[in-house]
């Protein structure tokens, strides 16, 4: 039980991205992910901007991609990942500000300041860690602020398991041989994102589901919630 126990945590999936910075670094920036140049980047950018925002925290920004895109449309950003070497990678290409933070030092209130937007794009892969993001982010939040995350879409990303909340293994398939170590995620069904939103403050004001042209299948599931006029 313990091997299961430190196989599935939110350590592991840090590990896992310690090893990797440098390949998803290349990945990124070569475009070397069909699903992100073809759908999903383009969809939390259009997110993003569709509420006007002049400040942006990034949390688990990676290597920076996204910062460089909101940047280039003069918004002010703030990155924040757990990984050092990725935010060095930030920091050589972009204007923004970046700081090594981890999830935990987010949420026990390592983050000075409030922003328009908090968006995290694919980087909410634990459980208890992603649980504390949740509780913190309405502290975060200017007022009117949203709160965007994007994610795997439930419904498509099942892989023959049953429907429900649970750790899954890790995979790298269709990444190039430089990944090693693929790192677990725990899965959320939409019902439980959405109970995370609501048990958290924050009310969701729209939901979209990207299309992937060539599969006809929904590529990801962006949530956009904002603080609950009732908290």
């Amino acid at each position: 039980m313990q091997n299961v126990m430190s196989k599935f945590s939110d350590k592991t999936i840090i590990d896992s991205w310690q090893k990797n910075a440098t390949a998803w670094t290349v990945a990124v920036r070569d475009n070397q992910i069909e699903t992100r140049t073809q759908v999903t980047n383009q969809a939390i950018v259009d997110a993003v901007i569709s509420v006007g925002p002049k400040t942006v925290l990034d949390i688990g920004c990676g290597e920076g991609w996204l910062a460089r895109e909101l940047c280039s449309r003069n918004i002010s950003v703030v990155g924040l990942d757990v990984v050092p070497e990725l935010i060095a990678r930030a920091h050589e290409s972009c204007s923004g500000q970046f700081q090594v933070m981890s999830y935990e030092q987010i949420a026990e209130g390592g983050v000075k300041g409030t922003f328009d937007v908090v968006v995290c794009n694919f980087s909410l892969l634990g459980k208890e860690s992603v649980e504390g993001i949740f509780k913190v982010v309405p502290t975060l939040l200017n007022q009117n602020g949203y709160f965007i995350v994007q994610t795997v879409h439930p419904a498509f990303s099942c892989e023959g398991h049953v429907y429900k909340d649970g750790w899954r293994e890790g995979s790298w398939q269709g990444f190039s041989s430089d990944f090693t170590d693929p790192a677990p995620w725990y899965f959320r069904t939409i019902e439980s994102w959405l109970a995370l939103f609501r048990q958290n403050g924050l009310e969701l004001v729209e939901m979209r589901e990207p299309v992937h042209t060539k599969t006809g299948e929904a590529a990801s599931l962006i949530m956009m919630g904002c603080r609950s006029v009732r908290t």
